[in-house]
């Protein structure tokens, strides 16, 4: 059974820090590239940031530039979301996401989120 559970959301003031991680199981986490996604009140699911399967490269959206680190330890089936310098505009549901692709398909899984609210 494929499971992706992020943990570490929660509410912290302007400026703060936390560290959202997202457990793995019943896939082969590390050939696949893993990416955080989030989604505010009213608004579409926006990717945040992305790294590939052996963690070489890493890819972020401009908004968190600077700010956020997402990193990963295949040991672990575990990918990490480091976000510091919060500000409101960050408060979101934060989803994590799997995905592996080649010709014979695409596997797509996602988590079923946790909430990061930042207070002003």
């Amino acid at each position: 059974q494929v499971q992706l559970v992020e943990s570490g959301g929660g509410l912290v003031q302007f400026g703060g820090s936390l560290r959202l991680s997202c457990a793995a199981s019943g896939f082969t986490f590390s050939i696949y590239a893993m990416s955080w996604y989030r989604q505010a009140p009213g608004k579409e699911r926006e990717l945040v940031a992305a790294i590939t399967s052996a963690g070489g490269t890493t890819n972020y959206a401009d908004s968190v530039k600077g700010r956020f680190t997402i990193s990963r330890d295949n040991a672990k089936n575990t990918v990490y979301l480091q976000m510091n310098s919060l500000k409101p505009e960050d408060t979101a549901v934060y989803y994590c996401n799997a995905l592996y692709g080649h010709t014979g398909g695409i596997w797509d899984y996602w988590g079923q989120g946790t909430q990061v609210t930042v207070s002003s």
